[in-house]
């Protein structure tokens, strides 16, 4: 059918054209990337638009990283698989499924409730169960736990 987009072949040239060459070469932050679903995380407005090079709007003044940004963050993280990561700023969720991919146990913390309901159902759509996202404000945020890594993808106002 034309018009219609082959999501594996943007999704590999993404990973081979985009983030590869800047130099994220950890090949299981690869494997996330190619494996995760990045088109099931954008708004539907924007699927066609799942792998540019570009940040994707996400409404409420948020927006998703670019993939090669996204790429770098999970790379220099050096997750491993027994690790507890917290994420600060959920957005779409595709960076929070990613790291899932990557360690054992994500909790991601959401302010917008919208977004983090969002994310919610975007992380149970692509089977993940080892990713908590928590609608919550990073300073009111009272961990019970200890992380290995923490991932601020999520921008502050001044």
């Amino acid at each position: 059918m034309a018009g219609t987009m082959n999501f594996e072949r943007a999704r590999f040239n993404m990973v081979e054209q985009q983030v590869r060459p800047w130099e994220v070469l950890d090949g299981r932050v690869l494997d996330a990337l190619t494996e995760i679903h990045r088109e099931n995380f954008v708004p539907d407005q924007y699927r066609q638009l799942a792998f540019a090079d570009l940040s994707i709007p996400l409404g409420h003044g948020e927006s998703m990283l670019k993939p090669v940004v996204e790429g770098r963050v999970l790379q220099a993280l050096m997750v491993q698989p027994e690790d507890e990561v917290l994420e600060i700023g959920t957005g779409s969720g595709f960076v929070s499924a990613c790291l899932a991919r990557l360690a054992r146990q994500v909790v991601s913390l959401e302010i917008n409730p919208e977004l983090a309901a969002a994310a919610r159902v975007r992380i149970a759509a692509a089977g993940i169960g080892n990713c908590q996202i928590l609608t919550q404000d990073v300073f009111e945020y009272r961990p019970t736990q200890t992380f290995d890594a923490i991932a601020v993808t999520g921008a502050m106002s001044a």
